[in-house]
Parts: C-alpha cells; structure tokens; sequence
C-alpha cells in the first residue's frame, strides 16, 4: 500500500483531493493529513473519509520541523503532495511575515524531513519517491496584453507578499531538484473554485452575500482577469503529475476558462436566479443591485492566464469542466451544505471580512 503524506488537507483543495483519490484508489493508498487547522482548515471538509482505516489526521505545524521528521520516521511515505500555504492575497498584504514563515519555513522543513528520510548512502533516493510543491500561477505576475499566456519558461515576477513567498517556495523546491536531484515535482495552477472553499475568496463569497442580500464588493473597476478551474479537475491533474510527471519538471495547470471578475459574479447572480426554486425567499434578495465597488487592491494584478500545453501533452490532462457547469455544481453543493457555510462564517471571519471590505 502506497502512503501518501498530504500538507494542508483540511484545506480547500487538499480535502478536494483526498477525497479524489479515495473515490479512485479507495483501499489501494494511505493517506496522512498533516494540517495546524488555522482559520482555512476545516476537519468538517473531511467527515466522510475520517474513519477509514486508511486515513490518519495530524494536527502538525509544517514549520515544526522536530513533529514533521517524526512523521517520516514512524511512517514509510512515499509520496508527498505539499499544499498547506498561507494563500490569501489580501491576508498577505496586511500581514506578510505569517506568509514567509509557512510558506517558505514551512517548505524548507518539508523537503528536509523528506529528503532525510529517502536519501541513500550513494546520494540517490529510495525508489518510487516523490514530492510535489502545489503552487499558484501568481508567481508569474501579470499579462497585461491579451492572447498571451503563462507557461512554465516564464520569468518569475511576484507582485504581493503572497505571491513572492510562494515564489520563494518554489525556487526552494527547485534547488534541491537542481542540487541534490531530489526527486520532486511542482505545478503552478489557476484560480480554484469548487466544493469546501473557505468564503474570504471571490466565488464563494460573492454566493453567501448574494444569498443574504449582502453587498457584493468588486475591487477596483472589476475587469482583473483571472483563469479559473474546477477543484476536482486541479485533483486530477495533481495525481497525474504524481503518476506520470518527469522528475524535476514544473507543469502549469490551467482553466481555459478566462473571464474577469464583474463577469464571473453576473454569472454567479444569473445562475443563482435560475436555480433557486420559485416561492424560495432568497431568490428576491439575488440582485446585480448589491454590486459595489470598492477601492482596488494593493498591487493588484491584471490579468492571468495559463497555457496548459506542457502538461497535456506529456501527461495527457486537460480541464474537463467548463465554468458554466462548474459553477452549477459549486451553487448545488452550497445548497446542500448551508451549515458548513454558517460555521465557517461565524466569529473570527465575520470580523475579518468587515475589517478588508468596510
């Protein structure tokens, strides 16, 4: 049985792919969730995995170098998918060092412990190891011209404290491949949007306010584009990647589905109308009214958009779900998971959310 260590997997698109690869491997794999459980990580995003055999939960610190060898020590891993960042633009700029301290601490420790643990005597590594490093498109910086694309030769160029400190991370990962050959993997996706997504991000949180007659803040004139994938189809491509990836190489993982963010929230409005049943008192409160506009964000980037090219053709993964059905079963899952909303939503985030968009 192969035993995936997975960072972060309380999180958004960590719990979207453990439950991807128990619904493709079931009791082929195990997998160990490492994650501190901050104000993103929810344990209630994995209820339906948490007493499989084969499927163990540790409330770790990836900065906490000491618990993260001793995971490896007392487990045979053979893969690890290292998703846990700090990953909100706007939390980045109001308080950047959290970031460089997870972000790039929290990587160092990871790719210590696992290359301490598969490392052989000769310098090479015990067969069939692999680390990948999820990473973000926003490494790149901004396209201002349109028809051009990100593709892995791109030249780094961050623009907020989130962007440079998942940048720094990779370049990390990077040394150790081009120094010590370690045998890892990263992948710089686009903008995620699916199931479980804590509501401090654009898609989410543009549904929940709309749903409660809320004012939907528009940074700036709300013509940033950005490319958006479904979370299930990231999963998909990360195993990929795991399966069939070259070690050492970077694979952009992207959408086809650029839109700016005035378009996506009247999409969000429109199909929130079409699918709330008549006589259902949400539907009156769902208005293009509520758009407000705010001051634009600090460093605010233009537009991203991701060539998938590399990936496609050595792997054979492509984006599968276009947004306009993405979007339908993203609103149907909210649907079915009002609780999950009004937990995440409660307390520390309500504070939050007043405080960045008053």
């Amino acid at each position: 049985m192969r035993t995936y260590l997975v960072t972060g997997g309380a999180g958004f698109i960590g719990s979207n792919y453990i439950h991807y690869m128990f619904r493709k491997y079931d009791n082929e794999i195990k997998i160990i969730n490492v994650d501190c459980l901050t104000y993103a990580g929810n344990l209630e995003n994995l209820k339906e995995v948490e007493n499989r055999d084969n499927y163990e939960f540790c409330k770790v610190d990836i900065c906490d170098s000491e618990a993260i060898n001793r995971i490896f020590q007392e487990n045979e891993i053979d893969r690890v998918v290292h998703f846990a960042a700090e990953s909100h633009v706007d939390r980045s700029i109001k308080n950047p060092d959290v970031f460089i301290k997870t972000n790039v601490l929290g990587t160092l420790v990871m790719l210590n412990a696992a290359k301490a643990a598969w490392e052989l005597p000769d310098g090479t590594y015990k067969p069939d190891k692999k680390f990948l490093h999820v990473s973000t498109d926003e490494v790149y910086g901004s396209l201002e011209e349109e028809g051009t694309f990100f593709y892995e030769t791109t030249p780094i160029d961050p623009h907020s404290p989130y962007s440079a400190s998942k940048a720094s991370s990779d370049m990390l990962v990077k040394s150790y491949i081009d120094t010590y050959h370690f045998p890892a993997n990263i992948t710089n996706c686009s903008n995620n949007y699916g199931p479980y997504q804590f509501p401090e991000k654009l898609i989410p949180l543009i549904i929940n306010n709309a749903l409660q007659g809320k004012k939907l803040p528009v940074y700036g004139d709300g013509k940033n584009v950005r490319d958006w994938l479904y979370v299930e189809d990231h999963a998909k491509a990360i195993d990929m990647v795991q399966e069939k990836g070259r070690i050492g190489q970077r694979y952009n993982i992207g959408g086809h589905n650029e839109k700016q963010n005035i378009e996506i929230i009247n999409i969000i409005l429109e199909t929130l109308q079409d699918m709330l049943p008549e006589g259902d008192p949400r539907k009156e409160l769902v208005s293009k009214d509520l758009i407000t506009y705010v001051e634009d964000r600090k460093g605010h980037d233009r537009r991203y958009a991701i060539a998938p090219d590399k990936i496609r053709k050595e792997i054979g993964w492509y984006p599968e779900t276009m947004f306009k059905e993405g979007i339908r079963k993203t609103i149907a899952w909210f649907f079915e998971h009002e609780d999950w909303m009004k937990n995440v939503t409660s307390g520390d985030y309500q504070k939050y959310y007043e405080e960045m968009y008053k």
